[in-house]
């Protein structure tokens, strides 16, 4: 007779859906088999049985637990399956997806563009610093299915009557959080009030926090809706190994170079809270040779499109960055995520380390903890629910060498 299996015995695997299980339409299916996915991750498999019949949804994830593509299959179901009423008119979109950031906005209009590819649709996207007037022609171009949009420039167009908000089937509202934190919520509100009735219309919305205000908001903007959490330390850390240097602060850059002349990290990025700090650290960095990009708030957008194109090809080694900036970059095959400074928030960690190890590949997050900011640990250790390897760095990595 077998032993019976002890106690000890590893919890199994639970099951995955995979996405021909979920009734998707043909086309979405046919572009989900080009991008080589076959099983949801576990905020699709949570979210999507509710939103594909017509549920509204609270999530909480995250970047890179696969929210985006959550809603954009919602969305596109929806779209495929209730063809349009006739006539439309160009400026009046059928989905509506609102996002605080430029780069987020463009990397969900990428995605959804990827996931429609054989459906046809219309997919436009309004970001302040680009051309107004080839936005305005693409608009014009055809009827919009999916608007993907910041919420200024949004707010611009409606307010030229270029926008009409009136005919919104479907309305996503995307790290609610990070739109709180930079005063975008009064300009949302305008937004949503164009839009019909939260009963007649679906609403998705999505924070990678719960604070107060933000499950005020979303009570406000939601009709009887599922609600997801997905915990950070089980999707965005558990391909990620995790270090923390503990340093002077007059010796950082030294300890960043040597890091950098590593061969292990070969696509890094580095963040740090301000501006001013991203600033001096690119300058520094080019001085010693590192071909290096910057990313922030200060710089034009074009030329930020442009060092995002430029790190994802590899022209650049490495890239600089700034929260806001750095929030929602999907780049594959990032080797490191460097924290040079420790960020205020302990989400931001969380939001920084997910640029790497994405997508079942390994990767490695630095983070330096000097005597000015140190004391930030304690509370990114409380939101993972575990320890991190504090050590002090080896001699070598501390040689000056420039």
């Amino acid at each position: 007779m077998q032993d019976l299996p002890s106690d000890t015995s590893p919890a199994p695997e639970p099951l995955r859906i995979g996405f021909r299980q979920l009734g998707l339409p043909e086309p979405l299916l046919r572009a989900i088999d080009d991008l080589g996915f076959t099983h949801c991750t576990p905020i699709q498999q949570e979210v999507l049985p509710h939103t594909l019949v017509g549920n509204d949804c609270i999530g909480k994830a995250q970047t890179g637990t696969g929210k985006t593509a959550a809603f954009l299959l919602t969305i596109l179901t929806d779209l495929l399956n209730n063809p349009a009423d006739e006539p439309r008119y160009a400026g009046e979109p059928r989905a509506l997806v609102i996002a605080p950031t430029r780069e987020l906005v463009l990397q969900i209009a990428k995605d959804a563009e990827d996931l429609a590819k054989y459906t046809g649709f219309h997919i436009v996207t309004l970001i302040g610093g680009m051309d107004y007037d080839r936005q305005r022609q693409d608009l014009a171009k055809r009827c919009v299915d999916i608007l993907v949009a910041t919420p200024g420039r949004l707010m611009d167009f409606h307010s030229q009557r270029e926008i009409h908000l009136d005919r919104i089937e479907l309305l996503v509202i995307d790290e609610a959080d990070r739109m709180l934190d930079m005063g975008f919520i009064p300009q949302v509100r305008r937004i949503i009030r164009q839009t019909p009735a939260k009963t007649h219309r679906q609403t998705m919305f999505f924070s990678a926090t719960f604070t107060e205000e933000v499950v005020r908001l979303s009570d406000q903007w939601t009709h009887d809706p599922i609600r997801v959490e997905i915990e950070p330390e089980s999707v965005a850390c558990k391909d990620v190994d995790q270090i923390v240097y503990i340093v002077e602060s007059r010796k950082k850059l030294d300890l960043l170079l040597n890091v950098l002349r590593s061969p292990e990290a070969a696509s890094v990025m580095i963040f740090a809270n301000r501006r001013d700090q991203v600033r001096r650290l690119h300058e520094r960095l080019e001085r010693a040779g590192m071909s290096c990009g910057i990313l922030s708030g200060e710089v034009p957008q074009q030329k930020r499109l442009k060092t995002l194109e430029a790190f994802r090809s590899g022209a650049y080694r490495v890239l600089v960055a700034t929260d806001v900036a750095g929030r929602g970059i999907h780049v594959e095959g990032v080797t490191h995520v460097i924290n040079f400074t420790l960020p205020e928030d302990p989400d931001d960690y969380v939001h920084r380390i997910g640029r790497t190890g994405r997508a079942g590949a390994s990767g490695t997050s630095i983070s330096f903890a000097c005597e000015d900011d140190a004391f930030l640990l304690g509370a990114i250790e409380q939101l993972l629910g575990q320890k991190l390897n504090c050590t002090q760095p080896a001699e070598a990595l501390l040689e000056h060498h420039r």
